[in-house]
């Protein structure tokens, strides 16, 4: 039961776009079309689940027993960066039209904090690995989530006659403030979760 909390506070509660505002740059960057978004949160997905296992290693058993816990940030964009161009590679071999359609982007997961962010608090909040790879997965979802619904959003836009003063960036930013608010409607649910299950 812990871990379905886990899974659901990630992606509902906890998102880490709406509610913990990491990742903010692919977010209004990727979201102009639901193709591109769906491919963006897959190679997020991929990059931020194996970044967790990779840094949660790194970090019990190089950084933890050898006292250089100082070079955590250091060590962990290191091994982003490094995934990110395997994901590139990858991409480039098989889905040319992807990694076109994404563009400037799919670098841009280097330093997409979001990825960082994670590999980060799983640490922090001290995560087995199982848990990390759990929280790491869903925390994905959740991006991914709130990417696709968002462009959604945007090419609905798109079809609206919107106000001259509010078109281009004023409507998206008013449009993802909106859709923060309609997720903080869930902000009970890992509440009542652990009522429910008695993990209290």
């Amino acid at each position: 039961m812990e871990y379905i909390l886990i899974f659901i506070s990630a992606i509902f509660v906890n998102n880490i776009i709406l509610s913990q505002f990491l990742g903010i740059c692919p977010f209004l960057g990727v979201s102009k079309k639901i193709d591109t978004s769906l491919g963006m949160s897959a190679a997020v997905a991929f990059v931020m689940t194996l970044a967790t296992i990779v840094t949660w290693l790194i970090q019990t058993y190089v950084l933890n027993p050898f006292s250089l816990g100082y070079l955590q940030t250091i060590a962990f964009i290191l091994v982003i960066a490094a995934l990110v161009q395997m994901v590139e590679i990858i991409l480039k071999k098989v889905s040319p039209a992807l990694y076109q359609a994404l563009g400037i982007f799919l670098p841009l997961i280097t330093t997409n904090c979001a990825v960082l962010g994670v590999a980060i608090l799983v640490i922090q909040k001290d995560f087995s690995l199982v848990q990390s790879v759990v929280y790491a997965f869903s925390t994905a979802i959740g991006f991914g989530v709130a990417l696709t619904v968002f462009a959604g959003m945007r090419e609905q836009m798109e079809l609206s006659d919107i106000p001259k003063g509010m078109r281009g960036t004023a409507i998206t930013l008013v449009s993802a403030g909106l859709l923060s608010l309609a997720f903080m409607g869930f902000s009970g649910v890992d509440g009542g979760l652990k009522i429910l299950f008695g993990l209290d």
